[in-house]
């Protein structure tokens, strides 16, 4: 629960229009390719000292990566800079390369993947890091249900430190995306002391920082290692900052309080992309209108769920939530990405909505759905253009607000009290399985939706065995057309994290989902 908090305050004021159209949204050349944009001056030699003030888009409660959802979003680079990644993902390479490991190898047969670690490593209490440690800290993340852990332990026969440098990781299938798992929360490698005491855990890990200050959802002071393996960071500290919002974020950016932020609502992507350089990552997926399809819920019967799509104009909610600044498609994979296929969008069409809709109400249907909502300006706006355009075609849209975050997640996750919810998927190109299989999957943690169907599970295991991209590609289409016949949920639209920085800061180095290492960046003064 506490990660489907994280998660879901990572999603709910994301922002990315929706529409049947691909190209919709701002004005002007669209970015579409993951890598660091925007001008900047040549950088001179790296220079220490300073602090960077780094403000997140929501800060982690706790610094335990099986208690935190290890997404850029919400609190993966603050945890990733304390216990490093054994595996990063280079978007400009367009491949995955070793990080705190040192070799990452599959074999022939695409069941083994060899973990090499770098002689010499250290954690920051001094223990070494070797491939026990590095067992016993995956198999604590699986014991206790880290992000993920389901496909983990479905795709896993067996880890194993096979020497003390080497962990051999033996799979039960083919698994193309297992490299992926390695850059969030089971890559995030803890020092055994770390969690010695199950009752009191100590953030300990191998990364370019140690924690100095940490107050809980609020402020996070990182002080730099002299043994980091690779060298001492430049920066004196490392600072995360709690800043809500947008704009309050781009206007710490422009007075200097902070020097790096973490964006998604299209309109603040959009301003700050104009004026700061940083690092771009497109999602698909990016905003999802969720349907309950469990016994009992109007969701439930497929013709309401396509009713529900054929209701809608998202671009209409583009434009009224984002300003138009959104990038609007009913479609999972968006005309940029490399999984991109001709399973059709769904385009508005109120008059069959209508007829599904009368047809469903004379078998008995009352016409009402309940809509659950976070209550903040942009959600607000997503919830009641949606309300009306389902109103029209006969339904009768009940819009229930939350209190709190909390409250949200207790609805959708654990109570699944709702008919209609909005959120965010946030699939890239780099991994476009992970999360599609964690949304509907028939017995994920994370299926919200109740969506149980075996020919889908089947479909998501083609994908996740797929060896070449020509085979994973036909899977991934496979899916998306069970997708638009079953409409378990409504893409809205296409959205992007961007990770802005101040242009006298350099070195960064991204890796999936926004998480962003910092153990080589520096201020140029």
């Amino acid at each position: 629960m506490l990660a489907s908090t994280a998660l879901l305050a990572g999603c709910a004021s994301n922002g990315g229009g929706s529409g049947s159209g691909e190209s919709g949204g701002s004005e002007g050349a669209q970015i579409t390719k993951a890598g660091v944009i925007g001008d900047q001056p040549e950088p001179g030699q790296p220079v220490s000292g300073g602090t960077l003030n780094f403000a997140g888009y929501s800060m982690p409660s706790s610094l335990d990566p099986t208690k935190t959802q290890p997404a850029g979003s919400t609190g993966g680079t603050e945890m990733a800079n304390i216990y490093d990644l054994l595996v990063r993902y280079d978007a400009e390479k367009q491949q995955y390369v070793p990080q705190l490991a040192e070799s990452l190898t599959e074999s022939d047969d695409h069941l083994t993947w060899t973990i090499g670690l770098r002689d010499g490593v250290t954690f920051s209490d001094g223990t070494p890091l070797d491939a026990q440690a590095v067992v016993d800290s995956m198999n604590r993340f699986t014991k206790n249900r880290g992000a993920n852990s389901q496909q983990f332990q479905a795709g896993v026969k067996s880890i194993e430190a096979t020497d003390p440098q080497t962990v051999t990781v033996t799979l039960n299938a083919p698994w193309s995306e297992f490299p992926a798992i390695l850059t969030f929360g089971y890559g995030m490698i803890l020092a055994p002391a770390a969690y010695a005491d199950p009752n009191n855990f100590k953030p300990i890990g191998a990364g370019p920082y140690t924690v100095a200050d940490f107050a809980p959802a609020s402020s996070l002071e990182l002080a730099p290692r002299e043994d980091y393996w690779d060298g001492k960071p430049y920066l004196d500290t490392l600072k995360f900052v709690n800043i809500a919002g947008g704009q309050p974020r781009i206007q710490a950016m422009d007075s200097g309080g902070v020097q790096m932020t973490f964006l998604r609502s299209p309109e603040w992507v959009k301003a700050a992309e104009a004026k700061y350089p940083g690092f771009y990552e497109p999602l698909n997926v990016a905003d999802v209108l969720q349907i309950n399809n469990r016994e009992g819920y109007p969701g439930a019967d497929p013709n309401i769920r396509k009713a529900i799509a054929l209701a809608l104009d998202p671009d209409v909610i583009n434009q009224r939530a984002f300003s138009g600044d959104g990038h609007p498609t009913t479609k999972i994979f968006a005309e940029w990405s490399k999984w991109h296929n001709d399973v059709p969008a769904f385009t508005q069409d109120t008059a069959q909505a209508t007829q599904l809709v009368d047809a469903a109400k004379a078998n008995g249907f009352d016409g009402n759905l309940t809509y659950v909502s976070v209550n903040n300006p942009s959600s607000q706006a997503i919830a009641t253009s949606t309300q009306a355009m389902l109103n029209a075609v006969g339904f009768n849209v009940d819009v229930q607000y939350t209190a709190t975050i909390t409250d949200m997640v207790k609805r959708l996750y654990v109570d699944h009290d709702f008919d209609l919810t909005y959120g965010s998927y946030s699939i890239s190109d780099a991994v476009p399985f992970m999360r599609l299989d964690s949304a509907l999957r028939s017995d994920s943690s994370n299926n919200i939706l109740g969506y149980n169907n075996p020919e889908m599970d089947s479909l998501l295991d083609t994908a996740q065995h797929a060896t070449t991209d020509d085979a994973e590609k036909a899977a991934l289409q496979a899916i998306e057309q069970k997708i638009h016949d079953d409409v378990p949920f409504l893409s809205l639209g296409w959205g992007a994290n961007f990770v802005a920085w101040k242009p006298n800061v350099y070195g960064a180095m991204p890796s999936n989902d926004g998480i962003m290492l910092l153990g080589n960046t520096w201020i140029q003064q």
